[in-house]
């Protein structure tokens, strides 16, 4: 008999808040008008008070390694700013004395679909692969008749963090994945002219994907929760340099969770009972699989994230909604994965 604990694990993705501190050459990039409020992650070190909240609205062409990279969904990020140290006298009652220390710049937060150039996808999966040196770049923003109004560039970026939304086949809302990306440092400039609008972003609805794990019935799958793969970066202050080096560091791949309805759930249970209860849960065991995002026509294959040495360790009866007038029975199964592969398009199947 299954535990009927359950697990709530919402993510709130597309997130960009942060500290945007000692902004520079703040005439050549001026922040416009907030397009749609985003649930504040504590980036940077500021008060809450100095963080933004807020993707900013515009056109954003990126640039990568000199390629046009294609328009982002939105963007906020890269600024300039110090922090601030705070020293008080021991034993005294005096004002505490303050000055800033080092600079840095900000992070930053991008959303984007299934319409960049192969560059881009090259550089996400690089970066799961740790194989990935620091990119160059830039966006610039443009208005509505996408005339370029200023340009940010980019040095040494690396990626931080890959948010997958969630995949929701009752869900009919467009999604998008999440970047973010650190660099070592930005510069402003004016710009002008006409931005290479390149394709826009090829609409993702979230109800598009299919789960494959190898010897079970994933024909009921009904969702998969958004989750993010993690890249922490090591940053070296040490120099006559003012600005601190970055370098990968370790790499985190998520726990998995899935809800399928109950008519596929016997080869979930089967997996379940070999692999917790009767302790059969060596390498020899784990399972290999895919989770597929679908074009509308639900055949034509957009990108793919392959999953790598899976196990399961939880089924639960998911939790029924009495508000919810759908009554079908459904179960939440935990999975954990120790290697992803980001390919967009997906890679050719090697037999």
């Amino acid at each position: 008999m299954y535990d009927q604990r359950t697990t709530s694990r919402r993510r709130f993705l597309g997130t960009a808040a942060g500290a945007t501190g000692v902004a520079l050459a703040a005439s050549a990039w001026k922040p416009a008008q907030a397009a749609a409020a985003i649930p504040d992650t504590g980036r940077g070190t500021q008060s809450p008070l100095d963080r933004r909240t807020t993707f900013r609205s515009g056109v954003f062409q990126l640039n990568l390694e000199g390629i046009n990279a294609g328009i982002l969904k939105s963007e906020d990020g890269g600024d300039a700013y110090a922090e601030v140290i705070s020293v008080r006298p021991g034993g005294t009652s005096t004002f505490a004395s303050k000055s800033i220390s080092n600079f840095k710049y900000d992070r930053f937060d991008v959303q984007l679909g299934f319409g960049m150039n192969k560059a881009m996808y090259d550089w996400i999966s690089a970066s799961w692969k740790m194989q990935t040196d620091g990119k160059d770049g830039s966006i610039v923003t443009a208005d509505s008749s996408s005339q370029a109004l200023s340009e940010r560039k980019f040095f040494d970026a690396l990626i931080t963090e890959t948010g997958i939304p969630a995949c929701d086949g009752s869900s009919k809302e467009a999604a998008y994945l999440t970047l973010q990306f650190a660099p070592e440092y930005t510069q402003d400039q004016k710009a002008s002219g006409a931005i290479a609008a390149s394709k826009q972003q090829k609409a993702w609805l979230s109800s598009n994907f299919k789960l494959e794990i190898d010897g079970i019935d994933t024909s009921r799958v009904a969702k998969v929760d958004a989750f993010t793969i993690k890249q922490s970066i090591i940053t070296s202050e040490i120099g006559d340099t003012r600005l601190a080096t970055r370098e990968p560091a370790n790499l985190e791949f998520p726990n998995l969770k899935i809800t399928i309805g109950q008519a596929s759930v016997s080869s979930w249970a089967t997996w379940f009972d070999n692999f917790v209860i009767k302790g059969n849960n060596s390498s020899d065991y784990e399972k290999s699989g895919r989770l597929v995002f679908l074009s509308a026509d639900l055949k034509t294959e957009l990108a793919e994230i392959r999953l790598f040495n899976v196990g399961i360790y939880r089924l639960d009866p998911d939790q029924e909604d009495p508000s919810s007038a759908d009554k079908i029975a459904r179960f939440t199964a935990e999975l954990y994965v120790e290697r992803m592969e980001f390919n967009c398009p997906p890679a050719p199947v090697i037999t």
